[in-house]
C-alpha cells in the first residue's frame, strides 16, 4: 500500500491551498478530487469572474460571517486577504480591487485563479489525482490510520497520517459538491448543524412579469418581514429572476429568509425604490413633477420616477391608467404611487434548489474543531477546511477567504505529527 504523510479530500479552494501548505512544509502530500479537473466550482464563482477576497479588516470582516465569525479570529491571523493576493501574484495572477472592497483577477477570468492554484500545488510537490472518489476515513482508536477511495470502480488503500477534508458543502451539486464529507464527518462522531441553501434566489407568490426578468435595481434598500416583524434589512442592487428575486441584496437577506420559511413563517420582501427620500420629501418630489408635467400622460411621467421596465408593472398593481394626464391624479392616486415607490411588496413563497445557491449554510459544527488548528476535537488529526464547516458568509468575497484561511490554517497544523 502506499504511504503519505497527508490526505487531503477535494481540490477546491479549500483543498488546494491546505495541500500547498503541507508539502511546503515539508510532508508527502496526496491530494484526490473525485471530478475530473481541479476547482470545478472555483471556476464559475463570481459568474466565472471569481471575487476572490475582501480588503476589509479583520474586526469587519467577521461581521460578515455566519453563525460565528469569531472562529476565524486564527485563521484570519495566519492567512488573510494579503497573502492569498501576495500568493496569487507569485503564481501569474494580477488583481484588482472594486467596489466593496472586493477582489478579481485581473484578467476577470475564475480559470486563471484554479490553475495558479493549482500549478502552485503541484510546485510544492502534491500529488493530485482527479476522478478519485473519498469512500472511507480509517479510523482506530480516534486517531487516522488511512484513507479508502475509489477510482474507475476499483478501490485503493493509502496509508497517511493526517487527512483534511476539504468537500465542500451542497451548493452547485454538478461541481462535485454533494455532501460527502458531512456523511463522513458524521459517521465519525461528528455533529452536522442542519445545512441548507445560502445566498440564494427566493421564489414569490407574485408572478413576475416577462418585461421584468434581468431587470437590475440598483441602490434599492430591502426589508425582510416574518409574521409582520421586521427581520433584516440590506441595502444595495436586486434583480428580478422568472421565479422572483435574486442580486446581492435578496442573496444576502437569503439566509434570514430561508430559516424563517424553514420555520413556517409568512415572509415578505419590502422594496424601497427610493431610500434617500423619506416620505415627506418623496411627496414634494411628485408634486413637482405633476405640477411641471402636468399634461404629460402619467406613463411618461412615471419614467422620471423608474427604469421603463417596471412603469407597465407598477400601473397594473396599482390599477393606475397610463393614458390618463397627470394633472388628473388625485390625491389618493398619489399616495398610492409614493406607497408603492417605498413599500414596494412581495410574498416570498419559497426558495431555490442547492444548484442555484452559490454557498450551503450549516455543516460541520465548529464545537467540533479546534479553531487555533482546524483539527478535529473527537479524530486525531482529522482535519476540517473550507464549506463543509458551518461558516458562511455574505457575497463580497468573504466566502472564498474562508476557505483559504481554514485550509491553510489546516495545512499548516497537520504537518505537526509528522
Amino acid at each position: 500500500m502506499e504511504k503519505f504523510d497527508v490526505a487531503v479530500i477535494g481540490a477546491g479552494a479549500a483543498g488546494l491551498i491546505a495541500a500547498s501548505r503541507a508539502a511546503e512544509l515539508g510532508a508527502k502530500v496526496l491530494l484526490i478530487e473525485k471530478m475530473k479537473t481541479t476547482g470545478r466550482k472555483l471556476a464559475i464563482t463570481g459568474k466565472g469572474r471569481c471575487n476572490i477576497t475582501n480588503i476589509a479588516p479583520i474586526s469587519e470582516f467577521i461581521k460578515h460571517v455566519y453563525p460565528n465569525g469569531r472562529f476565524l479570529k486564527a485563521a484570519f491571523a495566519n492567512f488573510y486577504n494579503d497573502d492569498i493576493v501576495s500568493l496569487l501574484n507569485k503564481n501569474g495572477v494580477e488583481t484588482v480591487n472594486e467596489r466593496g472592497g472586493r477582489v478579481f483577477p485581473k484578467s476577470n477570468n475564475a480559470n486563471d485563479i484554479v490553475k495558479a492554484l493549482t500549478d502552485n500545488a503541484i510546485k510544492q510537490g502534491v500529488e493530485i489525482r482527479n476522478n478519485c472518489k473519498l469512500e472511507q476515513i480509517k479510523i482506530e482508536n480516534s486517531t487516522i490510520q488511512g484513507i479508502v477511495y475509489s477510482n474507475n470502480n476499483k478501490q485503493k488503500t493509502i496509508i497517511c497520517k493526517s487527512v483534511i477534508l476539504c468537500t465542500g458543502g451542497l451548493s452547485y451539486p454538478a461541481t462535485g459538491s454533494t455532501g460527502d464529507g458531512h456523511k463522513i464527518a458524521k459517521t465519525s462522531g461528528h455533529k452536522i448543524v442542519d445545512t441548507r441553501p445560502a445566498l440564494v434566489p427566493l421564489e414569490t407568490v407574485e408572478k413576475i412579469d416577462k418585461k421584468l426578468i434581468g431587470l437590475n435595481l440598483r441602490n434599492i434598500n430591502a426589508v425582510v418581514w416574518s409574521n409582520g416583524k421586521k427581520t433584516a434589512e440590506k441595502f444595495g442592487e436586486l434583480t428580478f429572476i422568472e421565479q422572483g428575486l435574486s442580486g446581492p441584496v435578496i442573496l444576502t437577506l437569503s439566509r434570514t429568509v430561508v430559516d424563517e420559511l424553514i420555520a413556517k413563517n409568512n415572509i415578505e420582501i419590502s422594496v424601497d425604490l427610493k431610500p434617500a427620500l423619506n416620505e415627506q420629501k418623496l411627496d414634494a418630489r411628485l408634486q413637482r413633477d405633476i405640477n411641471e408635467y402636468g399634461k404629460e400622460e402619467l406613463r411618461n411621467l412615471f419614467k422620471k420616477w423608474m427604469p421603463s421596465q417596471l412603469i407597465d408593472f407598477t400601473l397594473n398593481r396599482l390599477q393606475l391608467d397610463g393614458d390618463k394626464l397627470a394633472n388628473q391624479l388625485t390625491g389618493k392616486e398619489r399616495k398610492k404611487i409614493r406607497v408603492f415607490l417605498k413599500d414596494l411588496r412581495f410574498k416570498i413563497s419559497g426558495y431555490r434548489p442547492y444548484k442555484e445557491a452559490i454557498i450551503t449554510a450549516g455543516g460541520v459544527s465548529t464545537k467540533d474543531i479546534n479553531q487555533k488548528t482546524m483539527e478535529s476535537k473527537i479524530i486525531n488529526n482529522l482535519f476540517f477546511a473550507g464549506e463543509l464547516i458551518d461558516l458562511d458568509a455574505e457575497t463580497g468575497g468573504y466566502n472564498l477567504q474562508i476557505a483559504f484561511s481554514t485550509g491553510w490554517l489546516a495545512g499548516s497544523n497537520c504537518i505537526k505529527i509528522l
